[in-house]
């Protein structure tokens, strides 16, 4: 007999930023690493022979918790990988459904239909984890392996697991990031003893237990999760949308006395907008403008770093878990730009905002030195570490 805990990757970006990461290769965020953590306190006292993973980054990390305080080594499985999105990859999902909402109700209800341009339909990514896990639960008889994986992957493989057929994937629920399973398998047949576990989590640490999408098997309706997306804001047209932000957020930390630079603001922004349509992005909940995202590229760049001048999310939007989002499209725009760093100005009387990025990997490095009230200086590092 072969017993395969299978184990789903920490939180990565693409959970918090709710961008769709297939195959993109995404990092683990501050929760993340907390919950490799509690992982990691589980499986000492499991006995355990080999560990093997996903090649990209998000399972590599995770898969440390286990293979690293045993002393043993990492094997590489490109089988256990997420489905690959194709032309989807790194869109958020607001971009997606908007632009097909019919695959993406395809996608949400795992329908054998769905496939996403260029990428990999149910039943191919289904026919790749079972090759895998059948092959190593073979390579390994007698042996305990761990195997860490991705959300639809593992859904996929246990649908198989438990004996339903494919159309019926939406029985198994997603389970949460570093949710254990285990599956015994004897003369080639499987046994599900347990599937996506988060026990050693508990509310604090999990993920799903701050959303409710993954409950909503028709895609028709409306999510209370809500997800972003983003066009490039129309310097001529929205001068209006965005000095009216501007003079809000100004407001909110030199107050009514000091006089609003307004046109310095804009013109810095129309600059940046026409030198890069995406400096300047309008961020969209349906039809709805929910906030503004603005960034400098030029300034800290020879320190490898991306800067946010301003960040705004509209009154109507706020306390939905939507900032994280444009804090994670202007990831996804610096980094390919070689940028390893984030960083943005925060009044430290602003409690709340202070405490948000905080928690979502900031740390203050400074005072900034060009204002005339005190703010800090905050950096987030958006690079990868082995």
């Amino acid at each position: 007999m072969t017993r395969i805990y299978i184990v789903r990757h920490a939180e990565a970006e693409g959970n918090l930023y709710r961008r769709i990461h297939g195959q993109y290769d995404s990092l683990v965020t501050p929760l993340g690493y907390r919950q490799i953590e509690a992982l990691a306190k589980r499986f000492q006292a499991i006995s355990v022979d080999a560990v093997y993973s996903s090649d990209l980054y998000r399972t590599r990390m995770t898969a440390k918790a286990i293979y690293q305080p045993k002393g043993l080594e990492l094997h590489l499985e490109t089988g256990l990988r997420e489905i690959a999105m194709g032309g989807w990859e790194d869109q958020t999902w607001g971009e997606a459904a908007r632009v097909d909402s019919q695959q993406m109700a395809q996608f949400s209800r795992g329908e054998l239909a769905f496939e996403s341009p260029g990428g990999e339909t149910f039943p191919v990514l289904q026919e790749r984890v079972l090759n895998t896990y059948y092959r190593l639960a073979q390579e390994n008889e007698g042996r305990t392996i761990v195997c860490v994986s991705h959300g639809v992957a593992i859904r996929v493989a246990m649908t198989a697991f438990y004996g339903y057929p494919l159309e019926e994937m939406n029985r198994i629920l997603p389970s949460d990031n570093t949710g254990v399973s285990c599956v015994e398998f004897k003369n080639g047949t499987p046994r599900v003893v347990f599937y996506g576990d988060g026990s050693h989590l508990g509310e604090e640490l999990s993920t799903l237990g701050k959303q409710t999408w993954w409950r909503k098997q028709d895609a028709t309706t409306p999510l209370e999760d809500q997800n972003v997306w983003y066009r490039p804001w129309e310097p001529v047209k929205e001068k209006k949308l965005y000095d009216t932000y501007r003079q809000e957020a100004w407001r909110s930390i030199h107050g009514a006395e000091e006089p609003f630079p307004g046109d310095a603001f804009y013109e810095a922004a129309k600059k940046a907008a026409e030198e890069m349509p995406g400096a300047v992005m309008v961020a969209m909940v349906g039809d709805e403008i929910a906030g503004l995202l603005q960034m400098d590229l030029e300034r800290y760049a020879e320190e490898k770093a991306g800067y946010i001048p301003f960040c705004y999310m509209n009154a109507d939007f706020r306390k939905r878990g939507l900032g994280i989002q444009l804090i994670g499209q202007a990831v996804v725009t610096f980094r390919p730009m070689g940028r390893d760093k984030l960083r943005l100005r925060c009044s430290p009387d602003n409690v709340l905002a202070e405490r948000f990025y905080k928690r979502n990997g900031f740390r203050i490095i400074g005072p900034a030195t060009d204002s005339k009230v005190s703010l800090n200086l905050m950096e987030k590092y958006i690079g990868y570490t082995e």
